[in-house]
């Protein structure tokens, strides 16, 4: 796999304190990623985690400030990470919020601002991400998505209906970048077992933040456009988007 992965030697990585960011980043370290820029709302939250991709073998590591609500500064800050660091082989959008279902149906906002991260925020920084990799003639834009954003399910309807646009935006970003040079791979885990998801009761078929990494290398050497973690989601998720609505309703999901 590590073969295959050579041709990735910058990776930029928005969310970069994520557990899903952390775990793909030791793998791709570890193989011939030596330049890494992370893009966080606290650039001063992740030393330990500088000091570790340090340790891996990374030789440049930078860490600049990124809010995924403030979209008007997006451009500026995809252009200057461009500008200063050159051209960025693989881009990782690995930031997104859970929020709370219940203060979403009675509170606007915290409706509203689940979308705006998870769904505006994405399409803000991923327009001028593919505008900048045309421009280059190489890249991978690889999205977060999740099985959430499948079908939605009474108790997250909020979170999924955010995952369900940007999973739909990202698939038409990929097809639009056909001959570019330049491509998406959407990755859609189950429920994963991270700081974002402690607190919650684990669903069938959830896996680890270290699955989930070794699903982007090993989609990123094949040239994967969505990559399901674990595997077997893709097959269940096929019967559960064409189950009725009043049978839907009654599983436990």
């Amino acid at each position: 796999m590590q073969d295959s992965l050579g041709s990735v030697q910058s990776v930029l990585v928005l969310g970069g304190g994520s557990d899903i960011a952390l775990a793909t980043l030791r793998l791709l370290v570890a193989g011939r990623v030596r330049a890494v820029v992370l893009a966080v709302r606290e650039p001063a939250s992740l030393d330990a985690t500088v000091k570790e991709l340090r340790a891996l073998g990374a030789t440049t590591i930078e860490t600049v400030a990124f809010d995924a609500r403030d979209t008007a500064s997006h451009e500026a800050l995809v252009d200057d990470v461009f500008d200063r660091f050159g051209d960025i082989d693989v881009a990782l959008l690995a930031f997104g919020v859970l929020g709370d279902q219940q203060e979403a149906e009675r509170e606007p906002e915290a409706a509203v601002d689940i979308a705006r991260v998870n769904y505006l925020g994405m399409v803000s920084v991923a327009v001028p991400l593919a505008v900048r990799m045309r421009a280059q003639g190489h890249g991978t834009i690889v999205a977060m998505s999740s099985v959430a954003g499948e079908r939605a399910r009474r108790a997250n309807f909020v979170y999924g209906s955010s995952k369900a646009g940007m999973d739909v935006f990202f698939q038409g970003l990929g097809d639009s970048l056909v001959g570019s040079g330049v491509r998406v791979m959407i990755v859609r885990p189950g429920f994963v077992h991270t700081k974002m998801t402690e607190l919650l009761e684990p669903a069938p078929l959830s896996t680890t933040p270290e699955a989930v990494a070794e699903a982007i290398a090993r989609g990123l050497a094949r040239g994967s456009e969505v990559v399901w973690v674990p595997p077997a989601l893709r097959y269940a998720m096929s019967v559960l988007r064409h189950l009725p609505r009043p049978l839907f309703r009654k599983l436990p999901v």
